[in-house]
């Protein structure tokens, strides 16, 4: 974040949505969703991955070495083409022609000639339409991802490369041509794998399973993973997405049909792409650029101005904030920043907020980042807010309300005359704390989080581009 009042380009259309009611770019929600489920899911916290005994598919592959991470893809690419072969024809009368080719390489090993490209050192997955292929590294980047985040993340990859070949074989029906920005394609990708993911979370894929707790966070830590980097321009040729607006494209997915995914085009991502690059006034201020030290009293003095203002209008006492401690008769004491219902006060651990406030840099461990710290402490100051309009601070309601109200106050950091403004890379560290088991700015209270990392995001996501008022509605409880 930033302490100057700088021009936010990327989010101009935001602007104009903050406090309002207008849905942009999402699907018919009822008003009032059950807390328990996830798009009408119930939310599960079991195994996610492999299905126990389930034979593995038999798919031509080309230089494959038929180890763990080969069957891993071929079993995913299996599932997903059968998704594909009810989906087209049922939602756009397309048959579902399977892909030509699919290619196993090692980026470590010997280069293979694959859409006119060479593969040694390329640690990647990738769909090419020139000879109807997709192509994967099993030697880095399979194994990497399945570190990292377990299986069902190479599955989440292979899933958005079959959905550039969906594109490909829908033509004008998808609404994608040569001449398509890039960042159309990917965000249309990834929604076509959230339409999969559905699928799987109904129990229809035969390798596959996932809960749609812990499993679907992960898959939404792995997008968070292969994001484009702050400060990268939607514009730019190859773009991705942010995190924020990756996992906004796979949530549209999984709660519609691959009919709201062909419906992204240019005009929808004017109109809510939040990606940006960084401004001339984004420099280094002390903590990596486009992060303010969060201990610094200037910039807390400038948090607390934004939400007072943010807030104004319910007309609610705002708490004190304090950085001393403080005993606490009603509510549990959560870390970095605890609310107290009794004494309408809010206190701050320094030493805490600046762990979760210092962003990690390369090989070494660190927090999340400035918006991610000022964040955790709007969600309690979210909370003093429910209080004096009369709503419960206990329940996933409560912990969903809080995420909106939240992103309701991110939304306003982006008006012209905000003191403390969100900075390139911002919103990703929403997502990164979002999906986090302990997620303060999801939490009621006592610092009971919503175990849906995906509803946790979704609530969020509602507040910033539609205020508050929609927050008070939607999670009413």
């Amino acid at each position: 974040m930033v302490r100057r009042a700088v021009q936010v380009t990327a989010l101009a259309a935001v602007l104009a949505l903050t406090g309002c009611t207008q849905l942009v770019g999402g699907v018919a929600r009822p008003e009032r969703p059950d807390v328990t489920k996830v798009s009408g899911l119930d939310i599960t916290t079991g195994e996610s991955g492999a299905k126990p005994g389930a034979p593995d598919a038999d798919l031509r592959v080309e230089n494959g070495d038929g180890g763990e991470m080969d069957r891993l893809a071929i079993n995913a690419l299996a599932d997903v083409a059968e998704y594909w072969s009810e989906q087209l024809p049922a939602r756009f009368d397309v048959p579902f022609e399977p892909v030509k080719r699919l290619v196993s390489y090692d980026s470590n090993g010997a280069g293979v000639e694959i859409c006119r490209t060479n593969t040694a050192g390329v640690a990647n997955a990738f769909y090419c339409s020139l000879d109807d292929s997709i192509a994967w590294d099993r030697g880095e980047l399979l194994p990497m991802l399945d570190d990292a985040f377990g299986p069902m993340s190479v599955v989440t990859v292979l899933a958005h490369e079959m959905g550039h070949a969906v594109q490909y074989k829908l033509g004008d029906k998808g609404g994608i041509t040569q001449a398509t920005p890039t960042i159309i394609k990917e965000q249309q990708a990834d929604c076509y794998a959230g339409n999969f993911f559905r699928w799987v979370a109904e129990g229809k894929s035969k390798h596959f399973r996932i809960s749609t707790g812990p499993g679907l966070n992960q898959v939404l830590a792995t997008m968070f993973f292969i994001r484009d980097a702050a400060g990268t321009s939607a514009e730019k040729q190859g773009a991705h997405g942010s995190a924020f607006d990756r996992v906004a494209a796979f949530q549209f997915g999984f709660a519609g049909d691959p009919r709201r995914c062909a419906a992204i085009d240019e005009a929808e991502i004017d109109a809510r792409i939040t990606q940006q690059v960084f401004a001339q006034q984004d420099r280094d201020q002390g903590n990596g650029k486009g992060n303010l030290k969060v201990d610094d009293p200037e910039a807390l003095e400038a948090l607390e101005e934004s939400l007072r203002e943010a807030y104004k209008q319910t007309g609610a006492v705002p708490p004190e904030v304090s950085t001393s401690g403080a005993d606490c008769r009603d509510a549990e004491e959560t870390s970095p920043a605890s609310y107290c219902p009794s004494t309408n006060s809010i206190s701050v651990d320094l030493p805490d907020l600046v762990r979760i406030g210092t962003p990690p840099k390369r090989g070494q461990k660190g927090g999340i980042g400035d918006f991610a710290a000022f964040a955790e402490i709007a969600s309690r100051f979210a909370l003093s807010i429910q209080k004096a309009t009369g709503y419960s601070l206990e329940g996933p309601a409560a912990g969903l309300r809080t995420a909106c109200l939240t992103g309701a106050w991110a939304g306003t950091t982006t008006q012209g005359g905000a003191r403390l403004k969100l900075s390139s890379g911002d919103l990703d560290e929403a997502v990164a704390e979002l999906l986090a088991d302990g997620s303060l700015i999801a939490a009621d209270v006592n610092g009971t989080v919503v175990p849906s990392g995906f509803a946790r995001v979704e609530a969020f996501r509602d507040g910033f581009f539609d205020g508050s008022g929609l927050c008070t509605r939607k999670y009413s409880g």
